[in-house]
């Protein structure tokens, strides 16, 4: 976590988060190649085998995954799965999604009305991987044949306690782990004038995390001679047309537009 002791230098502190998100997009670079080949590995082959593609988070944790859903550059096959409260911070009272996310049994509710089934892939993201929430989502799913892919601090496993009641953390249900290297508490900055550390990182980290997943995955698939199924800016010339092609192709496996 970087310092400084002086609030007036507003540039030098812009900096220093910039450098502390470089330096974490380094490290997830250099780190996590071998697991982000095997997740962009994993969604080629789905969408070679007919599967379908989910990605679910809860709170601040969703933006990363609302980011693949209906994305220009990203697989049209992206299907967010929502849980009413948790999704993002629109909920009223916000508290109250943080609160749903320790509820034990609402994820298995949730699966059980969802489109999932065997074959299909959930990318489950969440910074700390200790609530009920995310851990019974990836338990249920991997009983429903459905391969897991969770993108989560693994740091918080060695300094929090888990908050499910088998003990465990969302990475040990998972078939392919991705550690975003966020330390715990998730903030870069402190200052000695400041009771709080600030400026967190999880996000853009996270995001940019799950595009290289993405973005092996539009590989893969081309190196096996498959098109992938990727959408493009409805705002370019010819890309609405472009998008109800893909649409069109692949209308089976598109909940999104139901």
């Amino acid at each position: 976590m970087g310092e400084t002791g002086s609030a007036s230098a507003d540039g030098k502190l812009s900096g220093q988060f910039l450098d502390a998100a470089i330096g974490l997009l380094q490290r997830v670079r250099d780190e996590e190649a071998e697991s982000i080949s095997a997740a962009g590995d994993l969604l080629a082959d789905t969408v070679a085998s007919g599967g379908r593609l989910f990605a679910f988070g809860a709170g601040h944790s969703s933006l990363a995954a609302q980011d693949l859903v209906y994305r220009a550059g990203g697989l049209a096959l992206m299907n967010l799965l929502t849980v009413p409260g948790v999704v993002g911070v629109d909920v009223m009272p916000a508290p109250l999604g943080s609160a749903l996310e320790r509820v034990d049994g609402l994820a298995s509710a949730v699966l059980n009305c969802s489109p999932l089934r065997a074959g299909d892939v959930l990318v489950i993201i969440s910074l700390s991987g200790r609530n009920a929430l995310p851990v019974e989502m990836a338990l249920g799913a991997r009983a429903l044949g459905v391969r897991v892919i969770g993108v989560t601090s693994v740091a918080y496993t060695t300094s929090t306690k888990p908050r499910h009641s088998s003990g465990t953390f969302l990475k040990d249900h998972c078939d392919i782990v991705l550690d975003s290297k966020i330390a715990p508490g998730d903030a870069e900055l402190s200052l000695d004038t400041v009771p709080a550390p600030f400026a967190p990182a999880s996000t853009v980290v996270t995001s940019a995390l799950l595009q290289s997943v993405m973005a092996t995955a539009a590989g893969a698939l081309a190196e096996r001679g498959i098109e992938p199924p990727l959408l493009r800016s409805g705002n370019v010339d010819g890309g609405l047309e472009w998008n109800e092609r893909v649409f069109e192709e692949y209308g089976d496996r598109i909940f999104y537009r139901q």
